[in-house]
């Protein structure tokens, strides 16, 4: 038998519809390097592997023609993300034994569509913040260098596939919390158009900022695991049916065989004016040489954002807010830097607000206009390498100083400002041996496009397995 944890989600439900393998085979194994690698790792911070074990022996009893599109496939969720029956902490000692009721849409979808919950992968507390470390479970290693971090919010959940845990992750992402971690971790992560995945429950169910997303080691299983997800639900307001020429279903199978010539990408080093590592620098211009060989017109792109900087800060003050009333009155039994964010949103007056918005939205229009001149949008996802675990964030870029610890952010942050979508992608690794990620950005459900793309660059640019 192949060694089931090596293969892409694609492979390994092509392999299940060949009968190659059973559910039990692919979650037993999963399993298996689950038990070898999370001791050291920290990616799952609670499993249910009788669950996973169960519903596999379920699926083997169905007839293969009845399996949805995930089927026998092992997914991670990540620990904001409620799951009914099974422990979600949201990483804080405030919900340290919250067992949900009900599963969230996504989770609903991912069920649906046959896939199989492994368990939850871990994240900072409440989700808010790039270094995946917590009080009730400690910090989430890199599987590429363990003395570094995975980047954040979805953190546990990268993790979970680098070391090949799992072959699809589910995350949230807000100020870049899949795609930070994706870049760290030489995966694939989709921030999805607001409204194209389902979220609920949310303290804010019109909130365009915050969305659940796919991540996963290729942009053709991230297209896969989409195709499952996307589309309406009546308990989020904002979801709606995908605007694509090709049906959900069938998006993984376009993807792989998608065409980049053609394709004008316009190249904006530093969107956000914070300066660009130059290992960072290195190697994503010389990915961009290699790109061009698959027929892309690279050219380059003065595009800048960095004015809306403070309008994110602002908006984002707001956003905790909202999200954490019901805690203002247990704001000392939060981590330190999460209380700050909160009592600095109540600080925040409506014309501050008002001006954001205003900002908010000449940003848009701004990478609106972009968009006459190329139809792909790149920047370097994050501006430095991953940095130590212990280390809460990154103090400068190049020697020059940052001012606030949400700095380094700016690359993912400024595009959730604007409402477009974005995936990382991997395109090399920098003198260290650490993984980069390109930020691919696009039009309002342009998902195809983008991973369509990405999966063009990963076949250019193959990436190796952490050591």
């Amino acid at each position: 038998m192949v060694e089931i944890i090596a293969l892409s989600a694609v492979a390994i439900k092509a392999g299940l519809g060949r009968g190659d393998f059973c559910c039990r085979d692919v979650v037993q194994a999963h399993l298996d390097q689950i038990a070898a690698q999370n001791p050291r790792i920290n990616a799952f911070v609670t499993l249910c592997a009788d669950q996973a074990l169960e519903q596999a022996h379920k699926l083997d009893q169905t007839a293969r023609d009845a399996w949805g599109p995930l089927a026998g496939l092992p997914v991670g969720i990540k620990d904001v993300t409620e799951t009914a029956g099974i422990r979600t902490t949201f990483g804080s000692k405030l919900l340290a034994d919250n067992v949900p009721r009900k599963d969230a849409a996504v989770v609903r979808r991912l069920k649906a569509a046959g896939a199989i919950v492994m368990g939850k992968t871990n994240t900072p507390e409440f989700a808010a913040g790039a270094n995946t470390t917590n009080a009730l479970f400690g910090a989430t290693r890199n599987p590429w260098d363990m003395t570094r971090t995975v980047g954040g919010s979805t953190g546990g959940g990268a993790a979970a596939l680098a070391a090949h845990m799992v072959p699809l992750a589910e995350g949230t992402d807000f100020g870049g919390s899949l795609r930070i971690p994706a870049s760290f971790c030489g995966l694939v992560g989709l921030r999805p158009t607001a409204g194209l995945v389902a979220s609920d429950p949310v303290e804010q169910p019109w909130d365009v900022g915050r969305v659940n997303g796919p991540m996963a080691r290729s942009a053709q299983d991230v297209a896969l695991m989409l195709g499952a997800i996307v589309g309406v639900d009546d308990m989020s307001p904002i979801s709606a049916h995908p605007d694509w020429q090709v049906a959900p279903l069938d998006l993984a199978n376009w993807v792989g065989r998608f065409d980049a010539r053609g394709l004008r990408l316009g190249y904006a080093p530093d969107i956000a004016g914070m300066g660009i590592d130059a290992g960072v620098a290195q190697t994503c211009e010389k990915a961009l040489s290699q790109i061009a060989g698959l027929g892309v017109a690279i050219q380059g792109s003065k595009l800048s954002l960095a004015d809306s900087n403070a309008a994110y800060q602002v908006l984002r003050g707001q956003w905790m807010v909202c999200n954490y009333a019901p805690y203002l009155d247990r704001l000392d039994v939060l981590n330190p830097s999460l209380r700050k964010n909160i009592e600095a949103g109540l600080k925040i007056s409506s014309l501050q607000i008002a001006q954001a918005r205003a900002q908010q939205k000449c940003a848009w229009l701004r990478l609106l206009a972009e968009f006459d001149a190329c139809d792909v949008i790149a920047t370097p996802t994050v501006p430095v390498p991953p940095f130590p675990v212990d280390v809460s964030y990154p103090d400068q870029i190049n020697g020059r100083a940052l001012t606030n610890y949400v700095d380094w952010l700016a690359q993912t942050y400024l595009i959730t400002l604007t409402g477009f979508p974005a995936v990382s992608v991997p395109v090399g690794l920098d003198a260290n041996g650490l993984p980069v990620g390109l930020q691919l950005i696009g039009k309002r459900y342009c998902e195809p496009q983008l991973l369509g793309l990405a999966q063009a660059i990963q076949t250019a640019l193959p990436l190796p397995c952490p050591a």
